[in-house]
């Protein structure tokens, strides 16, 4: 491990904000974690949970979306890539895989002679629960 490199530590706070993002089956800004805690009887302050989320972000714990209005919304999922359709209304979350997807972004980013690709593909829309109403 270099010495930019550190393991994060489990703190107290840090666990309470995982239990947050985790008891909830949607992505959530770090405004509406922290609502949840504090209505939960937490006191973990705002700030914390904003350095708590963008590190565990950081470190694959839990995944990141930029939602529509440009805010970034957090939520454990299942590891190893994927993709996200999300409900605009209810926040509901399926995670999906895309066949080819990685092959054909590969494919394209040569073309341009780029190398390194990383990519986010979200999609956004009303699931049949908030159509229906």
């Amino acid at each position: 491990m270099t010495s930019t490199e550190r393991t994060p530590r489990r703190t107290r706070q840090r666990t309470e904000i995982r239990d947050a993002v985790e008891a909830s089956n949607s992505f959530a800004t770090s405004q509406e974690i922290h609502d949840r805690m504090r209505h939960d009887g937490s006191t973990v302050g705002l700030a914390t949970v904003y350095r708590a989320l963008q590190a565990m972000a950081a470190s694959g714990e839990v995944d990141s979306i930029r939602t529509p209005d440009g805010q970034i919304a957090y939520r454990t999922c299942t590891p190893g890539h994927h993709h996200h359709l999300v409900c605009r209304s209810c926040g509901r979350t399926v995670e999906i895989s895309l066949p080819g997807l990685e092959e054909q972004t590969r494919k394209i980013a040569g073309q341009y002679g780029f190398a390194e690709i990383d990519h986010e593909v979200e999609f956004f829309g009303t699931c049949a629960d908030c159509s229906s109403k």
